[in-house]
Parts: structure tokens; sequence; C-alpha cells
């Protein structure tokens, strides 16, 4: 397989085909020769894909005439990043469907360390990538998955409300006047709406526990006529199987009738974690979902029927029920995950087990991205380049998994030859083997 995928001539011109696409998208005909180059940059090797080192691999001769063509490209030029990952999507999405149907919709938000209070959008605030408090900033995006790839569709930073009620620092990082403050899971359904919108096919909608636990956006997603399996935390309320919160109590002589549920002392609500606690032994279900890179991927699970509880006793209906899906590897002394989702009451347990562990697809895409193709190597403090150049990563690694689909689902990171553009005899992606020098 290595010969066909390292084949000069086919896959160098699908990549000019890809890239001229991309450009043409851009708009403007100055923007296709930087947008050009800057993709190429960011597929080199090296270990800054910031502007100034990829300006000098792309031209050593001339960086600065080379560096300030990057720059008014990513940060200066007024060209769409929906647009562009439109184009993105239309051309990768339609190669990951021939390996097989869309299944999930991923939500998920990623964070970059950042010293400093100047850059837009930083702020101390829960970083995935250090596992705690830290200043960063932090962005939401949404991914669409077939069983054995995915690819970002869309992509925001998250502006904390100090940033978005601070006029100062908004004029001086350029944030557009219509960004006001939103939440993650705000900002998670207007991304959702707009594929709705663009009529992609759908699939499950997958996050964490930060998204699940919000009340509104799981809502949303059922408003939207969208079906999810979310993380949720241990402390969530609902109701154990087969009960509900008590009617609204009987109509007065005078007034109007009550509306709104009841609890009692003795007619509550339970954890999550209490409920799977006082489960029996034999609820619980080894499960394998699937191989992992050196062993079966499997643990024990659980999952009931339950109504979610949150604020019920404000509402005149109590809400649908849901499976509560549980997680307790053998060995541990209490349940580890648990999710909420809308699946059809007649799923199976493996089948729901298999779509809550989906998520992880998306860990490889976060992992190239940074690693490989510079995510969060933007050194520039406005709103623009920020997205521009995350754009660009997308659409840079977006040609990479069209590739991997042309072959074979189980192609992974450094199974691909990306091959050198003819005009750039220098150009080697990282992983590939080094051209031995003529003697």
């Amino acid at each position: 397989m290595g010969t066909r995928l390292s084949a000069p001539g086919p896959q160098e011109r699908r990549f000019a085909a890809y890239i001229e696409g991309l450009a043409t998208a851009a708009g403007h005909e100055d923007r296709h020769t930087p947008l050009k180059n800057y993709c190429k940059g960011l597929l080199l090797p090296g270990e800054r894909k910031s502007i100034e080192p990829m300006a000098a691999r792309l031209d050593p001769e001339n960086v600065q005439p080379m560096r300030q063509s990057l720059h008014h490209l990513v940060a200066k030029a007024p060209w769409s990043d929906d647009t562009l990952l439109d184009e993105v999507r239309n051309h990768v999405l339609p190669t990951m469907q021939k390996q097989g149907p869309v299944v999930a919709w991923i939500v998920d938000d990623t964070g970059f360390p950042k010293k400093g209070a100047h850059s837009v959008g930083v702020a101390r605030q829960y970083c995935g990538q250090v596992g705690k408090q830290d200043n960063c900033r932090v962005a939401v995006s949404l991914s669409v998955a077939t069983w054995s790839s995915s690819l970002p569709i869309a992509y925001r930073l998250y502006l904390p409300k100090e940033w978005a009620e601070d006029s100062k620092r908004r004029k001086e990082t350029e944030v557009p006047k219509e960004v006001r403050f939103q939440t993650k899971p705000e900002i998670a359904l207007d991304q959702i709406r707009a594929a709705i919108v663009a009529n992609l096919d759908r699939g499950v909608v997958l996050a964490d526990a930060a998204y699940g636990i919000n009340t509104e956006f799981r809502d949303g997603l059922t408003d939207l006529e969208l079906q999810y399996v979310v993380g949720v935390q241990s402390s969530m309320t609902v109701w154990e199987p087969g009960k509900q919160p008590l009617p609204a109590k009987p109509r007065g002589k005078i007034g109007r009738p009550p509306r709104l549920l009841q609890r009692t002392t003795d007619h509550q609500p339970v954890s999550v974690k209490q409920l799977a606690m006082n489960l029996p032994s034999t609820a619980f279900q080894e499960v394998t979902w699937r191989e992992g890179t050196d062993r079966k991927l499997q643990s024990r699970f659980a999952a009931v029927r339950v109504r979610p509880a949150h604020r019920d006793n404000e509402k005149a209906e109590p809400y649908a029920e849901e499976w509560l899906l549980v997680e307790w590897p053998r060995g541990e002394k209490e349940p580890t995950k648990y999710w909420l989702s809308t699946l059809p009451p007649t799923t199976k347990l493996k089948a729901l087990v298999k779509v809550a562990k989906h998520r992880w697809i998306i860990e490889r895409d976060y992992e190239e991205l940074k690693q490989e193709l510079g995510l969060g190597h933007f050194e520039g403090r406005n709103w623009r380049g920020f997205h521009h150049h995350a754009t660009l990563c997308i659409a840079a690694y977006g040609f990479l998994v069209a590739e991997r689909n042309r072959f074979s689902p189980s192609a992974r990171a450094g199974h691909l030859r990306f091959v050198v553009p003819a005009s750039m005899p220098n150009f080697r992606p990282r992983g590939s083997p080094r051209t031995p020098r003529a003697t």
C-alpha cells in the first residue's frame, strides 16, 4: 500500500485541485497565492507553525516578503472563515462517506495555554490541555464523524464575559460588533443550527459533561429533533425507573388551577451516582466497544430508563424518559462515567455504549491539528487572525482526511505519505522518510 499511497502524480494533482478550490473560496485573487503558501507551510515539517518560521521554510531567500504576505492573509484580509470551511466540508465529507455514513455530530472545546492578557479571549479558565485552571483561550468546535474518521466543520473562540463587556479590549483585538457573550453550550447550539441549515446528514450529537449537564443544551437538541448521547456529572438528579414527580395539586374553590408538578419529603429524585450504586450487580454487563491499539476496549455498563429532574417542580409536565448509561469498571469502588441519551427505548446496550464512546475519534483530530499542523501556534492577538489560522489548519488537515478515506478506513496518522509538490523540492511532512542526498 505504501507504493500506492506515495504515487506522486495523482496525489499532487488532487492537492493542487483542492487548494485551488480553497483559494477561490477566499475571494480576491490577491489572496490565492498567500493562501496556498500558508497551507503548504502548515504541512511542512517544523516545530513551530507561526508565520515567521513558516516563511523561512517556504522561501529562505525572501523571508521578509513571504512573512508580510502570510501575515496580511491571516491577520488582515477579510475573507470568510465560514465560506472556506464550507468548501473544506464539501470536498472532504463525500470522501468520508464513501467509507460509511455520518453517525455523529461531536461537540467539543479545546484550550490553548497563553501568557499575558492582551491576546483575544485569554483569561484564567479551565484548560483541557493542562487539565486545570490556567491562563488560556478556548475554542468550541463541531465535528462530523463516520465510524472511521471525523472532520471539524465549525470552530469559534469562546469570549469570556469580562472580554465581551470590555469595549477597550474588544477594539484593540478587533472583535466584531455582532459578537456578544455566549456560553459554550450556546455557541455549540449555534454551530449545530448552522449544520442543519446546510442540510448535512444528521448524526447523534455527542458531548462531554460540560455540555450534557446543561439542561438548555439538551432541550435545544430535542427541539431541533436531534438525538444525543451526552456525558453528565454524578451529582445530576433524576427520577428512578418507573417514577416521576407528583401531579399538580387539586384545584381549589377559587383561583387558577395549580399547574406545577410536586415533590414531597418522601418523594424526591436521586443523584445518578446514588441510583447507580443501588443497582444490583446483575444490571451491569461486560461490553467491548472497539479494538484499541493493542487490546480490545471493554468495561462494565448498565443502562436504565429515567426522567431528568432538574427544576421539574417549576414545570407543568415531567421530562420524557431517557437512557441513563453508567460505566463501572471492574475493580473500581464506584462508577466512573455517566451519560444521558435520547436514543430509542429499543436500543441495545452494546449499541448505546458504542455511540457514547465514539467521542474518542476527535482526540486524534486535535492531536494532529495541534502537534502536526500548529493549531495553537498563531502568535497574533486579534479575533480575525485567531480564526483565519484555525480555519487554514483545518483546511490542511481536511486534505489528509480525504486522502486517508480514498484508500482505507483503517488508515491512521503516519500511514499516509504526502507527496512533495514539484514547486517545493524541500517539502517533507513530518513522519515521512527523508530522501537520500545525491552523492
